[in-house]
């Protein structure tokens, strides 16, 4: 979190998207003929994947509409999207490629893009760096002249690329690279290490001793220097196998021209003479992208920034707020609001902000029956709170339904123009109206489980709707049911991917089935809050459906249902909470206990967590072989790749033995520690100090001290109290605001002189379409704030502008040189 560290800038990366579909994808090697094409995508940072779709049964134009998010844990050079054909009898055949280089993505963000795909070489798939030293020297050879030699050290690499899911064994080869010659060398292999110590040298003549002369002891050649080159290459070492290809690099000697020596990091790049083949031949993919790179500062420089943006729900109007200014400025962009949500929840401001936008809404509607239903500030925010603060909610509500319905499978169209060869009308309707009760029923029978401030939010807006129209009995019904049925439940149960309840996109058959569902659970729950019948649908198919529904009975559970959520009586609770599933997965899971090291002691296992404890199974619903409560957790961090020689581990300490996992790469990593910290960090007998590494031959090999039971050897992660339900970085949701505000400082400077003209003219507003779009109803006030918000950004910006100047030199590590490629 921004408040553990008040010195520390940090880069925080996160990507937003969708893999929406492929076209005209081309034929591959192998037994599959193309019209059988079964595919899948996945999604790689560098050589390690991150993301996989479902497989798409038998077509060459897959429509695979899967959303994905994930925020990126390190450092990445590029993004890749790979397309593969599903093989029964073998490895996956890879069909095509896109891949997009990190400083490219920001060409792409935000809109729908056709990429073509390009063909899969080995040779192209590199990542990592290598740090190498270049310097000439003057020797003197067994004949007594003077020669020159150049010395080559390889220092290490970094990043190197998992081979098949392990750390790599790799070496590297040196070549001395000219016109008639060609001398190479190689070092030692290091075993299971993605980032290797090498520290060799290597010595190469550069000029014959005859052609030295005692005034030009230590001039190499023209033409020599310009034609030679070092080239490094990386492998992998395989053994009884042909060796991998990781990447190499090609640096000319001529560089030494100015500098008898020369240090600095280096990207590897791919060998270049890959396949040949036409990428126009393989299809292509559209993809929708939003890559954010937020540099985020110390706590104190977002204080103003912060303190104007809270002070927001006690501004008179409203709309001379500082969050509404944002709301209004960037109204067509949906990422505006959410960062405002997220830090009005954390510091308890929403539900006074939310109300006074909401009563600003009302004033400006003039029917009953329309409120809440255009895409306003007001809407919008309170969609974003839902998924925020609602996610847990819909979890316990519809999750094991909508895995019902997912899994059984069950044809349930009702619609006799799309009814199949076969199929029963009368069986379709039974099920569809059984799985239509089943989530209707968990839905109202849920309010002891809707958060409080979901019902905080939901007592407002009832109370404002009966305010604004007091003549109307079914407004303060319709004010609630607009969001927790139409905005809530029933876009849930349409998108159950969208909110986690389901992993993937559901297929074309059960997307149906749910689309038919959502559409009859917004009737219903419409139903309790407007006085129409059945005789308003337009479908002839769902009119006769809806006769098998109980119309009085549904309108009593569901105005029951809304008076509980949204009154101020106290909700009875069993006092148990209810068992959240928060995240589970296939890790590998080294065994506790044993005494031998190696593979044979990580296995795989399916790993549990709720918010009442951590297991892991042997397989996805079988019995759980290990129980740990959430309660006796002392401590989830990070553990040191050199402790097993492999990547993407953490450690889970308890009261008994360590738990150390592996997760399948490093966005799943990232994800088990954001899941796991949370729902631990407020226990009892939580550790200050942990070993980063593992006790083995008698010794911790972090500290090397020789207890088993020694005190740990570096700090625990610092945790923040201050909202456990919600684990937000308000430092980082401020940086947020503050790049919408800059990248919208035309319209900030519109407003301006909007609320200028309004202040100093007051008769008929000449320039209406300059300043229609803003909310100006005190314009000296208006003006106020946004001076205020000139001011907080303009000296937020100068503290950006010193951090910048710091920018790493070219050729160190975080700034490598990218090199020449064969």
């Amino acid at each position: 979190m921004a408040e553990e560290d008040d010195a520390t800038v940090r880069i925080l990366q996160s990507l937003r998207g969708k893999i929406c579909e492929a076209k005209n994808l081309g034929p591959v090697s192998g037994p599959n003929r193309q019209r059988d094409l079964c595919t899948l995508c996945t999604i790689s940072l560098d050589q390690e994947e991150v993301f996989r779709t479902k497989v798409f049964d038998k077509s060459v134009s897959p429509f695979y509409g899967e959303d994905f998010y994930f925020e990126i844990p390190r450092p990445f050079q590029c993004l890749s999207f790979y397309v593969y054909a599903k093989s029964v009898f073998q490895r996956d055949l890879p069909v095509g490629k896109v891949s997009i280089r990190k400083d490219d993505l920001c060409k792409y963000s935000g809109k729908e893009h056709w990429f073509s795909l390009h063909p899969v070489d080995p040779n192209s798939e590199v990542q990592g760096k290598v740090h190498l030293e270049m310097r000439l020297n003057e020797v003197i050879t067994v004949t007594g002249s003077m020669g020159q030699h150049l010395l080559v050290r390889i220092i290490e690499c970094q990043g190197l690329p998992l081979i098949s899911g392990q750390n790599c064994d790799p070496y590297a080869t040196v070549s001395l690279v000219g016109p008639a010659r060609s001398d190479q060398k190689k070092t030692k292999v290091k075993k299971k290490t993605s980032n290797p110590h090498f520290e060799e040298t290597f010595s190469f003549e550069v000029t014959r001793s005859g052609s030295y002369s005692k005034k030009t002891h230590f001039q190499v050649e023209e033409e020599d220097i310009e034609k030679l080159e070092i080239k490094v290459d990386l492998w992998n070492n395989e053994n009884l196998a042909q060796d991998v290809f990781l990447g190499e690099t090609r640096v000319p000697v001529k560089i030494l021209r100015n500098s008898h020596i020369h240090k600095a990091w280096y990207l590897l790049q791919p060998k270049g003479n890959g396949s040949k083949s036409k990428s126009d031949d393989l299809g292509s993919l559209r993809l929708k992208l939003t890559y954010i790179e937020d540099t985020v500062l110390p706590s104190a420089c977002y204080t103003p920034l912060c303190n104007l943006l809270l002070k927001s729900p006690d501004v008179k109007p409203i709309s001379a707020s500082a969050a509404h200014i944002l709301g209004d400025i960037c109204r067509e962009r949906y990422e505006a609001v959410l960062p405002t949500v997220r830090l009005l929840l954390h510091h308890n401001r929403f539900v006074p902000f939310v109300s006074a936008v909401a009563a600003l809404e009302l004033d400006n509607t003039q029917e009953a029956n329309t409120i809440f239903r255009g895409n306003s500030l007001a809407t919008r925010c309170i969609d974003d709170m839902m998924k925020i603060v609602g996610k847990n909610y819909l979890a316990v509500t519809l999750k094991p339904v909508i895995d019902e319905i997912c899994e059984s499978n069950k044809t349930c169209e009702i619609d006799p123009v799309k009814l199949k060869e076969g199929d029963n009308t009368e069986v379709n309707k039974e099920n569809l109206q059984g799985y239509v009760q089943k989530v209707f029923s968990s839905i109202t029978q849920s309010s002891s489980s809707c958060p409080p401030l979901m019902c905080d939010v939901f007592r407002s807006l009832r109370h404002l709707a009966c305010k604004r129209f007091p003549a109307d009995p079914h407004v303060q019904y319709s004010a609630v049911s607009s969001f927790v049925f139409l905005r809530f439940f029933a876009v849930a149960v349409l998108s159950p991917h969208s909110f986690q309840l389901r992993s993937h996109h559901p297929d074309t058959e059960i997307s149906r089935t749910l689309t038919l569902i959502s559409k009859t659970i917004q009737t219903l729950g419409s139903w309790g809050s407007l006085s129409k019948k059945m005789s308003s649908f337009k479908e002839t198919y769902m009119y006769d459906f809806f006769k098998s529904f109980q119309e009085d009975k549904c309108i009593e559970k569901v105005k029951k249902f809304l008076d509980e959520i949204s009154s101020n009586i106290s909700k009875e609770s069993s006092g148990l909470e209810d068992a959240v599933v928060l995240k589970e997965g296939e890790v590998q899971k080294r065994g506790q206990g044993r005494k031998h090291l190696g593979k044979k002691n990580f296995k795989k296992r399916w790993l549990r967590v709720t918010n009442r404890e951590l297991s892991y199974h042997k397989h996805k619903g079988k019995e759980a072989l290990c129980i740990i409560d959430v309660k006796n957790i002392q401590a989830v961090e990070k553990l040191d790749e050199s402790a097993f020689n492999r990547k993407n581990m953490f450690q889970v300490l308890h009261s008994e033995k360590p738990l150390y996992v592996q997760a399948g790469n490093c966005v799943e990593a990232s994800e088990w520690l954001e899941v796991l910290g949370p729902v631990s960090r407020c226990n009892e007998g939580r550790l200050s100090a942990f070993h980063p590494s593992n006790y083995t031959g008698g010794a911790w090999q972090c500290c090397r001290s020789q207890s088993s039971n020694a005190p740990g050897c570096k700090p625990c992660t610092t945790t923040v109290l201050a909202n456990l339900q919600l684990d937000i970085d308000c430092d980082r949701e401020t940086e947020r605001i503050f790049s919408l505000l800059s990248s919208n400082d035309t319209k900030l400077q519109n407003m301006e002189d909007a609320c200028a003209s309004m202040a100093v003219y007051q008769g008929p507003q000449r320039e209406q379409e300059d300043y229609s779009k803003f909310t100006i109803q005190e314009p000296k006030e208006t003006f106020q704030t946004l001076k205020q918000l000139r001011n907080v950004m303009e000296e937020l910006q100068k503290q950006h502008d010193v951090r910048s100047d710091t920018t790493a030199q070219y050729g160190s590590l975080d700034n490598p040189i990218v090199g020449k490629t064969s």
